[in-house]
Protein backbone atom coordinates (compact mmCIF):
# COMPACT_ATOMS: atom_id res chain seq x y z
CA UNK A 1 0.00 0.00 0.00
CA UNK A 2 2.81 2.36 0.87
CA UNK A 3 4.58 1.62 -2.42
CA UNK A 4 1.32 2.36 -4.30
CA UNK A 5 1.02 5.72 -2.53
CA UNK A 6 4.61 6.58 -3.39
CA UNK A 7 3.98 5.62 -7.03
CA UNK A 8 0.88 7.83 -7.24
CA UNK A 9 2.72 10.69 -5.56
CA UNK A 10 5.58 10.38 -8.03
CA UNK A 11 3.13 10.32 -10.95
CA UNK A 12 1.36 13.42 -9.64
CA UNK A 13 4.62 15.32 -9.22
CA UNK A 14 5.71 14.20 -12.67
CA UNK A 15 2.39 15.32 -14.15
CA UNK A 16 2.62 18.72 -12.46
CA UNK A 17 6.25 19.20 -13.50
CA UNK A 18 5.50 18.07 -17.05
CA UNK A 19 2.55 20.45 -17.32
CA UNK A 20 4.62 23.34 -15.98
CA UNK A 21 7.56 22.60 -18.29
CA UNK A 22 5.27 22.23 -21.25
CA UNK A 23 3.63 25.58 -20.49
CA UNK A 24 7.01 27.27 -20.15
CA UNK A 25 8.20 25.69 -23.41
CA UNK A 26 5.13 26.92 -25.23
CA UNK A 27 5.58 30.41 -23.82
CA UNK A 28 9.27 30.59 -24.85
CA UNK A 29 9.18 28.66 -28.11
CA UNK A 30 6.07 30.08 -29.70
CA UNK A 31 6.02 33.67 -30.84
CA UNK A 32 2.82 35.59 -30.54
CA UNK A 33 0.94 35.75 -33.81
CA UNK A 34 -0.64 39.04 -34.52
CA UNK A 35 -4.05 39.54 -35.92
CA UNK A 36 -5.18 36.15 -34.53
CA UNK A 37 -8.15 36.38 -32.27
CA UNK A 38 -7.57 34.76 -28.88
CA UNK A 39 -10.26 32.60 -27.42
CA UNK A 40 -10.60 31.70 -23.79
CA UNK A 41 -11.43 28.04 -23.16
CA UNK A 42 -13.11 27.15 -19.89
CA UNK A 43 -13.03 23.67 -18.33
CA UNK A 44 -16.51 22.75 -17.32
CA UNK A 45 -17.05 20.23 -14.55
CA UNK A 46 -18.60 17.02 -15.81
CA UNK A 47 -21.27 15.21 -13.89
CA UNK A 48 -19.76 11.73 -14.27
CA UNK A 49 -18.92 10.22 -10.89
CA UNK A 50 -16.19 7.78 -10.06
CA UNK A 51 -17.43 4.39 -8.84
CA UNK A 52 -14.03 3.15 -7.59
CA UNK A 53 -12.94 5.14 -4.50
CA UNK A 54 -9.46 3.58 -4.40
CA UNK A 55 -6.42 5.60 -5.44
CA UNK A 56 -5.87 3.40 -8.47
CA UNK A 57 -9.52 3.80 -9.44
CA UNK A 58 -9.38 7.58 -9.00
CA UNK A 59 -6.18 7.77 -11.04
CA UNK A 60 -7.63 5.72 -13.89
CA UNK A 61 -10.85 7.74 -13.75
CA UNK A 62 -8.83 10.97 -13.93
CA UNK A 63 -6.97 9.68 -17.00
CA UNK A 64 -10.23 8.65 -18.61
CA UNK A 65 -11.61 12.19 -18.16
CA UNK A 66 -8.61 13.98 -19.68
CA UNK A 67 -8.69 15.93 -22.91
CA UNK A 68 -6.19 15.84 -25.71
CA UNK A 69 -4.73 19.10 -26.96
CA UNK A 70 -4.04 19.93 -30.58
CA UNK A 71 -0.41 18.97 -30.03
CA UNK A 72 -1.37 15.53 -28.68
CA UNK A 73 -0.84 16.29 -24.97
CA UNK A 74 -3.21 15.03 -22.31
CA UNK A 75 -4.77 17.81 -20.29
CA UNK A 76 -5.97 17.07 -16.78
CA UNK A 77 -8.52 19.20 -15.01
CA UNK A 78 -7.02 20.98 -12.04
CA UNK A 79 -9.89 20.16 -9.71
CA UNK A 80 -9.54 16.44 -10.50
CA UNK A 81 -5.82 16.65 -9.78
CA UNK A 82 -6.66 18.43 -6.51
CA UNK A 83 -9.16 15.73 -5.62
CA UNK A 84 -6.60 13.00 -6.29
CA UNK A 85 -3.96 14.88 -4.31
CA UNK A 86 -6.40 15.30 -1.42
CA UNK A 87 -7.21 11.56 -1.55
CA UNK A 88 -3.49 10.75 -1.49
CA UNK A 89 -2.99 13.05 1.51
CA UNK A 90 -5.98 11.55 3.34
CA UNK A 91 -4.73 8.05 2.60
CA UNK A 92 -1.27 8.93 3.87
CA UNK A 93 -2.77 10.40 7.05
CA UNK A 94 -4.87 7.28 7.50
CA UNK A 95 -1.84 5.06 6.90
CA UNK A 96 0.21 7.07 9.42
CA UNK A 97 -2.61 6.89 11.98
CA UNK A 98 -2.98 3.15 11.45
CA UNK A 99 0.78 2.71 11.64
CA UNK A 100 0.87 4.70 14.89
CA UNK A 101 -2.02 2.65 16.27
CA UNK A 102 -0.30 -0.58 15.25
CA UNK A 103 2.94 0.64 16.81
CA UNK A 104 1.10 1.39 20.06
CA UNK A 105 -0.56 -2.04 19.96
CA UNK A 106 2.81 -3.63 19.26
CA UNK A 107 4.33 -1.76 22.22
CA UNK A 108 1.46 -2.88 24.46
CA UNK A 109 1.82 -6.46 23.23
CA UNK A 110 5.56 -6.35 23.91
CA UNK A 111 4.82 -5.11 27.44
CA UNK A 112 2.25 -7.89 27.84
CA UNK A 113 4.72 -10.48 26.54
CA UNK A 114 7.39 -9.17 28.91
CA UNK A 115 4.92 -9.32 31.81
CA UNK A 116 3.86 -12.84 30.86
CA UNK A 117 7.51 -13.91 30.62
CA UNK A 118 8.09 -12.52 34.11
CA UNK A 119 5.00 -14.33 35.38
CA UNK A 120 6.11 -17.57 33.72
CA UNK A 121 9.61 -17.22 35.20
CA UNK A 122 8.10 -16.67 38.66
CA UNK A 123 5.78 -19.65 38.25
CA UNK A 124 8.66 -21.80 36.99
CA UNK A 125 10.70 -20.83 40.05
CA UNK A 126 7.73 -21.56 42.33
CA UNK A 127 7.13 -24.89 40.57
CA UNK A 128 10.81 -25.81 40.93
CA UNK A 129 10.70 -24.91 44.62
CA UNK A 130 7.53 -26.95 45.17
CA UNK A 131 9.02 -29.86 43.24
CA UNK A 132 12.13 -29.71 45.41
CA UNK A 133 9.95 -29.66 48.52
CA UNK A 134 7.98 -32.66 47.26
CA UNK A 135 11.19 -34.53 46.42
CA UNK A 136 12.77 -33.61 49.77
CA UNK A 137 12.27 -35.57 53.00
CA UNK A 138 13.53 -34.50 56.40
CA UNK A 139 14.69 -37.15 58.85
CA UNK A 140 15.90 -36.04 62.28
CA UNK A 141 16.06 -32.49 60.92
CA UNK A 142 18.39 -33.52 58.09
CA UNK A 143 17.06 -32.89 54.55
CA UNK A 144 17.33 -35.77 52.11
CA UNK A 145 16.29 -36.08 48.51
CA UNK A 146 13.48 -38.53 48.01
CA UNK A 147 15.62 -40.83 45.88
CA UNK A 148 18.50 -40.76 48.37
CA UNK A 149 16.10 -41.32 51.27
CA UNK A 150 14.52 -44.29 49.50
CA UNK A 151 17.96 -45.77 48.81
CA UNK A 152 18.95 -45.38 52.48
CA UNK A 153 15.66 -46.83 53.75
CA UNK A 154 15.77 -49.82 51.41
CA UNK A 155 19.44 -50.37 52.26
CA UNK A 156 18.59 -50.44 55.98
CA UNK A 157 15.66 -52.77 55.29
CA UNK A 158 17.94 -55.02 53.23
CA UNK A 159 20.57 -55.13 56.01
CA UNK A 160 17.88 -55.89 58.61
CA UNK A 161 16.42 -58.60 56.36
CA UNK A 162 19.86 -60.19 55.94
CA UNK A 163 20.45 -59.99 59.70
CA UNK A 164 17.03 -61.54 60.32
CA UNK A 165 17.79 -64.36 57.88
CA UNK A 166 21.13 -64.98 59.63
CA UNK A 167 19.44 -64.96 63.04
CA UNK A 168 16.71 -67.30 61.81
CA UNK A 169 19.31 -69.60 60.26
CA UNK A 170 21.33 -69.65 63.45
CA UNK A 171 18.20 -70.08 65.53
CA UNK A 172 17.14 -72.97 63.31
CA UNK A 173 20.54 -74.54 63.75
CA UNK A 174 20.37 -73.99 67.50
CA UNK A 175 16.85 -75.43 67.62
CA UNK A 176 17.98 -78.44 65.60
CA UNK A 177 20.95 -78.90 67.94
CA UNK A 178 18.67 -78.53 70.95
CA UNK A 179 16.28 -81.10 69.53
CA UNK A 180 19.16 -83.46 68.87
CA UNK A 181 20.51 -83.02 72.38
CA UNK A 182 17.01 -83.40 73.81
CA UNK A 183 16.61 -86.61 71.86
CA UNK A 184 19.98 -87.85 73.15
CA UNK A 185 18.97 -86.89 76.67
CA UNK A 186 15.69 -88.75 76.30
CA UNK A 187 17.53 -91.79 74.98
CA UNK A 188 20.01 -91.65 77.86
CA UNK A 189 17.15 -91.13 80.32
CA UNK A 190 15.27 -94.07 78.84
CA UNK A 191 18.38 -96.23 79.01
CA UNK A 192 18.95 -95.09 82.57
CA UNK A 193 15.37 -95.87 83.51
CA UNK A 194 15.67 -99.27 81.86
CA UNK A 195 18.97 -99.89 83.60
CA UNK A 196 17.47 -98.71 86.89
CA UNK A 197 14.48 -100.98 86.43
CA UNK A 198 16.78 -103.90 85.64
CA UNK A 199 18.94 -103.07 88.64
CA UNK A 200 15.90 -102.94 90.92
CA UNK A 201 14.64 -106.21 89.49
CA UNK A 202 18.07 -107.78 89.89
CA UNK A 203 18.32 -106.42 93.40
CA UNK A 204 14.94 -107.87 94.26
CA UNK A 205 15.93 -111.18 92.74
CA UNK A 206 19.15 -111.20 94.72
CA UNK A 207 17.21 -110.26 97.86
CA UNK A 208 14.81 -113.15 97.30
CA UNK A 209 17.68 -115.54 96.66
CA UNK A 210 19.41 -114.28 99.80
CA UNK A 211 16.22 -114.74 101.78
CA UNK A 212 15.86 -118.22 100.41
CA UNK A 213 19.40 -119.02 101.44
CA UNK A 214 18.74 -117.63 104.88
CA UNK A 215 15.61 -119.70 105.18
CA UNK A 216 17.52 -122.78 104.15
CA UNK A 217 20.21 -121.95 106.67
CA UNK A 218 17.63 -121.51 109.42
CA UNK A 219 16.05 -124.85 108.57
CA UNK A 220 19.40 -126.57 108.80
CA UNK A 221 20.10 -124.96 112.15
CA UNK A 222 16.69 -126.02 113.45
CA UNK A 223 17.24 -129.63 112.58
CA UNK A 224 20.39 -129.77 114.59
Amino acid sequence: MRQTLLSFTSILFFSILTGTSFAQTLNTAQKPITNVPTTTRTWQRDTVKNTDPSLNGQYKFMLSRTRTSADGYKMVAGYRLDQLWKSVGDTLKKERAERKSLQQKLTEQEKTVSYLKTEISGKDASLTENTNKVNEIRFLGIPFEKGTYNIIVWSVIGVLAIALIVVIARSGKSISEAKHRTQLYNEVADEYQAYKAKSVEKERKLARELQDERNKLDELNGRR
